[in-house]
């Protein structure tokens, strides 16, 4: 197991950043049409065809997911995606047409010392496109794809990915842009939030703090409405209906309230989306998807803390530090 999403068989990840504008672009494609759909909890989100997954609309299948920086200038970034995925003849069929279906999510990064005077055209497609086109099995985490501009309220944010099995077999990795208004650390120490899901010391292996920091449950947060966001893919290879995949994104949300303090606010825009590539059956349809839905959770707060330990601090006058110049390895 590479700890990564991309455990999960069926899917690959491409990552794409400008270093100059301090963003990018993260997009996970699917070997075939995966199940999915979608949960947002944030009252500040941005996304593309998320309305598409609703439980009841028509399409049960997509193409590829994407995350981005950008804020709603991302937004063009699964356009970028769709284009390569045409190029490959991929996409829902109508008639003689097919149409790739790639629903997205941004988050804003928009002052973190970058450079946004790009021109007429927002570069996020363009990085959609290059992002598809680097889709592999191993990615680097941290200052890359969607979490290359990413901060929380005291620490340089970033991308993250963890994975693991159920007791039945199945594979659920998750992948995340961690870009919260909250923190990820417990108070003034460099113990995450998470610690208690850590594998192997994959973030820094500092377990939980004895004691308590005094400021444990201040709470801290970043800029105003519509500067934060943190946003995420759950997949798995468990065969799920849409429904199922509903569900599954809906319990994921444990996964950031366990990771992140405070999550949810109105200054966020939380988005979770959900897939499965239908590689093996799904044990139990209650007992096996709960045991899938409590491990997803588990696996996203891990995700979510390995996206801020491997981060850097961006060359930028003023900017968030990262969990290891302030905290040490």
């Amino acid at each position: 197991m590479r700890n990564l999403i991309t455990d999960v068989p069926g899917l690959k990840v491409g990552n794409s950043s400008d270093a100059k504008v301090a963003s990018g672009v993260t997009a996970i494609v699917f070997d075939e049409p995966a199940v999915a759909s979608v949960d947002v909890r944030g009252g500040a989100p941005g996304s593309r065809e998320t309305e598409l997954l609703r439980p009841e609309q028509t399409v049960e299948r997509i193409d590829a997911i994407v995350l981005s920086g950008g804020s709603a200038f991302g937004l063009d970034a699964p356009g970028g995606v769709q284009s390569w995925l045409r190029e490959q003849g991929r996409g829902f069929a109508i008639g003689p047409v097919v149409v790739p279906i790639v629903p997205g999510a941004i988050l804003f990064d928009l002052l973190n010392g970058g450079d946004k005077n790009w021109g007429r055209h927002a570069p996020y497609r363009d990085l959609g496109y290059a992002a598809a086109s680097d889709a592999r099995h191993e990615f680097p985490l941290g200052n890359t794809g969607a979490g290359y501009g990413a901060t929380t309220v005291n620490l340089k944010g970033g991308l993250g990915s963890a994975s693991a099995q159920t007791s039945y077999g199945a594979t659920v990795g998750a992948i995340v842009a961690v870009n919260a208004v909250g923190s990820v650390n417990i108070g003034s120490s460099g113990n995450f939030w998470a610690a208690a899901f850590e594998r192997e010391s994959e973030f820094g292996g500092r377990g939980w703090p004895d004691p308590l920091p005094s400021d444990a449950l201040s709470i801290r947060l970043k800029g105003g409405a519509g500067e934060n966001t943190t946003i995420a893919l759950i997949a798995t290879d468990a065969e799920l209906t849409k429904q199922q995949a509903n569900r599954l994104a809906t319990v994921a949300h444990d996964g950031f309230a366990r990771a992140i303090y405070p999550v949810h606010t109105p200054l966020d825009g939380d988005t979770i989306f959900a897939a499965s590539t239908c590689k093996q059956p799904l044990a139990d349809p209650i007992y096996g998807f709960a045991e899938l839905g409590a491990l997803a959770a588990n696996v996203l707060a891990r995700a979510i803390a390995r996206g801020v330990y491997e981060a850097k601090a961006l060359p930028f006058a003023g900017a968030m530090p990262d969990w290891k110049s302030k905290f040490g390895d």
